[in-house]
């Protein structure tokens, strides 16, 4: 079963802000289905991500980790396995999301269920199918 969601940050959740209300609706639903949900970003982390917690600290999702403090960046395995240990799963039961296809790639060789996101509403509209969501976002 499929009870998580790492997505990442840069490419996907930093577009203009009536792109990011439509996350915001998208993940409350998500959450709601009873998704734990985490970013999981290439970014050193420091001062400069408080963008990027800012996510956390609102409680739009559940965990935010960056490959600067972490030790590890994708594409490699330990970072998707942190993201999957934030969120008290294991790696087979969350959905990647990424808008960089060698990501999706090393996702995929791991056993993760990716998306390459392109398009919010192409996203939304395959997250909305894996977790069974009904409504616009």
């Amino acid at each position: 079963m499929l009870r998580g969601l790492i997505i990442d940050y840069a490419g996907v959740l930093d577009g203009p802000e009536e792109e990011l209300e439509r996350w915001r609706a998208l993940f409350a639903a998500i959450k709601a289905a009873d998704v734990s949900i985490a970013i999981l970003s290439n970014e050193p982390g420091g001062p400069e991500a408080e963008r990027i917690r800012e996510w956390e600290y609102r409680g739009i999702v559940d965990a935010v980790l960056m490959s600067g403090e972490i030790g590890v960046e994708k594409p490699e395995f330990g970072a998707f396995q942190a993201a999957a240990d934030a969120l008290d799963l294991d790696l087979n039961e969350c959905v990647f999301v990424d808008d960089n296809i060698h990501y999706i790639r090393a996702g995929v060789d791991i056993g993760l269920v990716c998306f390459l996101h392109t398009a919010f509403d192409r996203t939304a509209v395959q997250l909305s199918s894996v977790y069974d969501l009904e409504g616009e976002f």
